[in-house]
C-alpha cells in the first residue's frame, strides 16, 4: 500500500501525523509526505520521504496576516481558516498535490484536518482519504462551518459537483489519540464521519533536566506557550507575563520558548529556569502541573502523564477550545483573557496543585489514554479504506 501523508506547514499540525505515518512504515508499507517546500526541514527529521508543493507567494499572504492584529479573536480565526486554510493553502498546494498523486498513485491520502489541497485532489482522483485529528473532534464541526465557499470553489477547481469537498469533509474517517474522557467533555461533536482511537507509544522518557534550578523541594511547574506564540508581537509578551506572575510563588519553573527570542532577552527570576527547547517527555515524569496556551502537542502531552493544567489560551480558536474541554473534564483550570490574564495564573496554579481532584481527574484521562489501541492497530482500518490487505 502506498500512503500519501498531506500536511500545511504546521509542526502541530504535521506532528500528530507521524506516528500513524510510523506505523504504516513499519507494516511495511510505503510512505511519502506532502507539504510545502518550506516545511522540508521538519520532514527530514521525521525520517520520511518529502514530495514537495508550493508555498504560498508571500504577497498573497502578507496582506492577509497583516490584518490579524486589526481584529477580534473570534474574527481572527475566522479569516485565517477562510482565507489562509480554505484558498491561500489550498490553492498553493493544489497543483503540486494533484501532480504528485498522478505520478506516485497513492493508495490512500491521510490528511491533517484543514490540508484541503489533497482533500480535493483526492476526491477528483477517486483515492480514498482520511484524517488524523490534530484537535478535539469539535474543532472540524466549527471550522466547516466557516469553509463551504472555499470548499465549493476547490470543487470547481477540480471540476467535482458542488458540495462534493465539503460532503467529504465533514464525513472524512478521521483516527483521533485524543480519549473519549476529552473529547466528549462539552458534548459537540458536529462531524459524521467515523471515528477511531489509538494512543501513541513514545519512547521511555529518561527524566533529564537541566542543571540544578530554583528549590528542589518545591513543586515543579513546566511552563510551554508552544513553538509560534514567541514569533507573533501581539502575544510574545506572556512569557515575561508568566514569570512575573510566578515569580514569587513557591515553585521551580521550567518554561521553554521555542526559536521565536533569546531566552536571554526575559527578566528570570530565581526560581525558574528557561530554555529554548526541553524534551516534554522528560520533563512531564518530575512535573506537579503544566501552564500551557492550549496548544495540541503540551495538551496531550500533560494529559497522557497525568499532570493537571492550567490553560491561558493565547491567539487560535483550538486553543480556545482545548481550554474549555480540559477544565470540563476536570484536568484543569482555563484562564480566559489572553496575555493581559497572567496576572491570575497563580490562583489558578494554587488550586490544580492543592486541590486534589484536578490530580485525580489527570491521573483519569491517563488512564484511559493508556488504555486505548496501540497505534499500530490503525493500519489495518487503512488497509481496508485503501482496499488493500496485505503491504505493498
Amino acid at each position: 500500500m502506498r500512503v500519501l501523508v498531506a500536511s500545511t506547514a504546521g509542526s502541530g499540525h504535521f506532528g500528530p501525523l507521524v506516528p500513524v505515518a510510523r506505523a504504516c512504515v513499519d507494516a511495511g508499507h510505503r510512505v511519502a509526505v506532502a507539504a510545502p517546500g518550506s516545511f522540508a526541514p521538519e520532514v527530514a527529521r521525521s525520517g520520511l520521504l518529502h514530495l514537495p508543493f508550493d508555498d504560498v507567494p508571500p504577497e498573497q499572504l502578507g496582506p492577509v496576516m497583516g490584518r490579524l492584529p486589526t481584529l477580534s479573536t473570534e474574527e481572527a480565526n475566522r479569516l485565517v481558516v477562510t482565507e489562509v486554510f480554505g484558498r491561500l493553502d489550498a490553492r498553493a498546494a493544489l497543483p503540486g498535490v494533484t501532480e504528485v498523486v498522478e505520478m506516485w498513485r497513492p493508495d490512500l491520502v491521510l490528511r491533517e484536518p484543514v490540508e484541503l489541497g489533497s482533500l480535493a485532489a483526492a476526491l477528483a482522483a477517486g483515492i480514498p482519504q482520511a484524517v488524523v485529528a490534530v484537535n478535539v473532534s469539535a474543532l472540524m464541526g466549527r471550522v466547516a462551518a466557516y469553509l463551504t465557499d472555499p470548499l465549493g470553489e476547490l470543487d470547481g477547481l477540480v471540476g467535482l459537483p458542488p458540495g462534493t469537498c465539503c460532503a467529504a469533509l465533514r464525513g472524512a474517517t478521521t483516527f483521533t489519540s485524543v480519549p473519549a474522557r476529552l473529547d466528549d467533555a462539552c458534548g459537540e461533536r458536529l462531524a459524521s464521519g467515523p471515528l477511531h482511537r489509538y494512543r501513541e507509544t513514545p519512547p521511555a522518557p529518561m527524566g533529564l533536566l537541566p542543571e540544578r534550578w530554583g528549590d528542589p523541594d518545591q513543586p515543579l511547574v513546566y511552563v510551554s506557550f508552544g513553538s509560534v506564540a514567541a514569533g507573533i508581537p501581539t502575544v510574545a509578551g506572556v512569557y515575561d507575563a508568566a514569570l512575573e506572575a510566578l515569580a514569587d510563588e513557591p515553585v521551580r519553573v521550567l518554561m521553554t520558548t521555542g526559536n521565536g527570542f533569546d531566552p536571554a532577552d526575559l527578566r528570570v527570576p530565581a526560581n525558574t529556569r528557561v530554555e529554548r527547547w526541553w524534551p516534554q517527555a522528560e520533563v512531564l515524569p518530575h512535573a506537579a502541573a503544566v501552564v500551557g496556551h492550549g496548544g495540541f502537542g503540551t495538551t496531550m502531552a500533560a494529559l497522557a502523564a497525568g499532570v493537571p493544567q492550567v490553560v491561558l489560551p493565547l491567539f487560535a480558536s483550538d486553543q480556545f477550545l482545548n481550554a474549555e474541554h480540559v477544565a470540563a473534564c476536570g484536568a484543569g483550570v482555563a484562564v480566559t483573557g489572553g496575555v493581559g490574564a497572567a496576572g491570575a495564573l497563580p490562583a489558578a496554579l494554587a488550586a490544580v496543585l492543592h486541590e486534589e481532584q484536578y490530580a485525580a481527574c489527570a491521573r483519569a484521562v491517563a488512564d484511559e489514554m493508556a488504555a486505548l489501541p496501540p497505534v499500530a492497530d490503525v493500519v489495518p482500518l487503512l488497509e481496508e479504506l485503501a482496499g488493500r490487505v496485505s503491504a505493498g
